[in-house]
């Protein structure tokens, strides 16, 4: 209780004035404009956002800081909002999920043609030598076709 009573000092006027900034931002819950959502919703611009919190812990009220922090979460999620990443995570399909659907799809019964290949093809052993064929070929009339070979 020290904490809030030590925030309506006469010195620390200036918190007083953020907290009720603060308040009436998380109240009235506006859109985050365009061009200050894209630069928050960055790495940099979420390093900056952090790195402003914890200097508002270590050098103010801690009520303040602790506002502050929310404020923070909040700006974030609305930046996010706005710029429409906060939709893409949520909604779109990581690649676990399109893998796992994908090998799912792909899941077929043994088919009555994989039987038939099976039971038709001789399986060539490595090491065994083929014998040579008991035919002889025979080319069929080429119908004044020039030969492949060129000869």
């Amino acid at each position: 209780m020290e904490n809030l009573s030590s925030l309506f000092k006469k010195e620390h006027m200036g918190e007083l004035v953020l907290v009720i900034l603060f308040i009436i931002y998380l109240i009235m819950g506006n859109k985050t404009p365009e061009p200050v959502a894209s630069m928050i919703d960055s790495l940099v611009g979420k390093i900056v956002i952090f790195a402003v919190v914890i200097l508002l812990f270590l050098n103010t009220n801690p009520v303040l800081a602790v506002l502050s922090l929310i404020v923070a979460f909040d700006l974030i999620r609305r930046s996010s909002i706005t710029t429409g990443t906060g939709a893409m995570q949520r909604y779109m399909p990581s690649e676990e999920k399109k893998t796992s659907q994908f090998t799912a799809f792909n899941q077929f019964p043994y088919t009555l043609e994989q039987e038939v290949v099976k039971k038709m093809a001789p399986i060539i052993q490595s090491g065994t030598s083929l014998q040579p064929a008991s035919y002889k070929p025979l080319l069929d009339n080429l119908h004044d076709a020039a030969s492949l070979s060129g000869n």
